[in-house]
């Protein structure tokens, strides 16, 4: 570890605090719908949109016609991009000639896109025509963000309401993060990265000669354009198969930073809103300060042991940190962040390949996921993912001091806990079952190159990341096959939309209960001993319920290697 190591960390830390007020200002008036300096030039394509769709976008929506008209939006557009990946071989814009993807793998691309996950079986430059990656793909990247985002301001209403009927309109709200945050953002931030030397053209490959005097041919395409919303929206999916390890999607030191802060920029920004919302900007404060909190410990754990190196390496007289997987470039510190920053939220880029870290290095990424991503999480997915924790942390507080759990003024009563318990109880379900479904059938058996403890760790990580909709891959497991890509299709769907239904549910509850005023014996939820009382929450439930896996897994990998065995 070195000075300039921490430097990095910490100064990464400091920047994604500093940028929490300033976009949670711009979030709180799109969750208001209240008139940006935007407006003036975008909002006659807003009322253009409501009136060619028949959208009144003053209808408010009850929490189930909501949950509907999100539900049935996310189908259309799987079922569009789906159609478009077949049919890739005789659409335009495909200078390659590519072939169309397979039933199966046109099925689990369309559904880890609609879900945020972005999991990519495919190497994207050998695969997917530009039109994919446009039309089919990058549309994705805009609207699955706005759809968490969505939701979480439909959450944001439920506490914020009193004895309201209805959450929001869910059109309304797609609709005006899309235009007045996603898109002006991309659009600046596209900018910077083509500055920066990362390609955006049609065109299809350039041959160039090699160093060794030998002829190569180089894919490009609309890259940048894709890079800006892949990272800002929490998506992850890379145009390259290298993902954020290639040059041309993430070329410099300046390029990895920006794209580290755009993928925590939003997340720390809606903590800001969500105390807006309520009323109390330190509840904001609170919710940031806890999950700065884990990002710095999972961020140090992983720092520590990727610079402490490989144990095998060192039984054989090899010292150094470990180096293996990482780009030269960004060396480990950064490498080490990144690999943190895009589990903690549910992004999925990698400039590093996890599958080379250090056993218990690769397995604080594999833990961030588990945990559900609510560690400054996805674009609105982390916010409310961690109001799930934060309901569960208030009826243990009840039951500690023997009153009706309360919560920004809202009672918590049994619907709204078995509710979040039911939305959390999703992550273990999904991850464990399916894992133990692959680790016992001869298909699933077949996908991992590794054995022992690292292969079934390859499996873990693999359902870990499409249930909560990461999309990083650990690599060294074979996915694209018939077997992983329809139960990883499972794990996505039900990772991403079991979620959020009960989160919906959640709202309407607590936008239609009366507000109760705080006496001297309400429990405070703004000071250290909430902050305290939330991160041990998480880690107790996270810990109760992955901790075998985990032993079974890159602790026993980690055991292996002290002890100097190859598996």
């Amino acid at each position: 570890m070195t000075f300039q190591g921490w430097t990095l960390i910490l100064f990464f830390t400091a920047l994604v605090a500093a940028l929490a007020k300033p976009v949670g200002v711009w979030l709180f008036a799109l969750y208001e719908g209240r008139r940006t300096p935007l407006h003036r030039v975008l909002g006659p394509v807003e009322n253009g949109f409501y009136r060619l769709s028949g959208i009144d976008p003053e209808a408010e929506q009850g929490w189930r016609r909501y949950a509907l008209h999100m539900l049935v939006f996310n189908l259309v557009l799987l079922l569009f991009t789906y159609a478009v990946l077949r049919l890739q071989d005789v659409l335009p814009l495909n200078p390659r000639g590519l072939a169309a993807m397979g039933a199966d793998g046109a099925m689990n691309t369309a559904v880890s896109f609609t879900t945020n996950t972005n999991w990519q079986w495919y190497a994207g430059e050998a695969t997917v025509s530009n039109l994919s990656q446009m039309l089919g793909l990058t549309i994705h990247n805009f609207l699955s963000a706005a759809t968490g985002i969505a939701v979480a301001f439909a959450l944001f209403r439920g506490f914020a309401r009193r004895e309201a009927k209805t959450v929001g309109n869910f059109w309304a709200d797609c609709t005006r993060v899309t235009l007045y945050l996603l898109l002006p953002i991309c659009v600046v931030y596209a900018l910077f990265l083509i500055a920066s030397g990362v390609p955006q053209t049609l065109s299809s490959l350039v041959d160039t000669t090699s160093l060794e005097g030998l002829r190569q041919s180089i894919a490009l395409g609309p890259v940048a354009s894709q890079e800006a919303i892949k990272m800002l929206g929490t998506n992850g999916g890379g145009f390259f198969n290298a993902n954020s390890a290639h040059p041309f999607e993430n070329p410099t030191a300046l390029t990895n930073l920006a794209q580290m802060l755009s993928i925590f920029a939003i997340g720390a920004g809606l903590t800001w809103c969500f105390g807006k919302a309520v009323g109390n900007t330190r509840q904001g404060w609170a919710i940031l300060t806890a999950m700065l909190t884990l990002f710095l410990i999972g961020a140090g754990v992983t720092y520590w042991q990727e610079a402490a190196g490989n144990p095998v390496l060192h039984h054989l007289g090899a010292i150094g940190g470990n180096m293996e997987g990482k780009e030269v470039r960004f060396g480990i510190a950064a490498s080490a962040l990144f690999s943190v920053v895009t589990t903690a939220a549910s992004c999925g880029a990698v400039n590093a390949m996890h599958d080379s870290f250090t056993a218990l290095g690769g397995m604080v990424p594999l833990i961030n996921m588990q945990l559900g991503e609510v560690v400054v999480g996805g674009v609105g997915a982390g916010i409310y993912g961690f109001l799930l924790f934060a309901l569960l942390a208030v009826f243990v507080a009840g039951l500690m001091v023997g009153r009706t759990p309360e919560y920004l003024g809202k009672k918590i009563e049994a619907r709204e806990v078995k509710l979040a318990v039911l939305a959390i109880a999703v992550l273990p379900l999904s991850i464990l079952g399916l894992t133990a479904l692959s680790a016992v059938l001869p298909d699933g058996l077949a996908g991992p190159l590794n054995k022992g403890p690292h292969g079934f760790t390859e499996i873990l990580y693999a359902f870990a990341s499409g249930t909560g909709n990461n999309g990083s891959a650990f690599a060294g497991l074979s996915a694209g096959t018939p077997f992983y890509n329809g139960l990883l299709s499972v794990a996505m769907w039900v990772g991403r939309f079991f979620i959020i239904v009960p989160v919906l549910a959640v709202a309407g509850n607590l936008a239609a209960k009366k507000h109760t005023p705080e006496t001297a014996g309400s429990f405070p939820t703004t000071g250290p001993l909430w902050i305290g009382l939330l991160i041990a929450v998480i880690l107790i439930v996270g810990g109760l319920t992955f901790l075998p896996s985990l032993a079974l897994g890159p602790i026993a990998d980690h055991l292996a290697m002290i002890s100097g065995q190859l598996f």
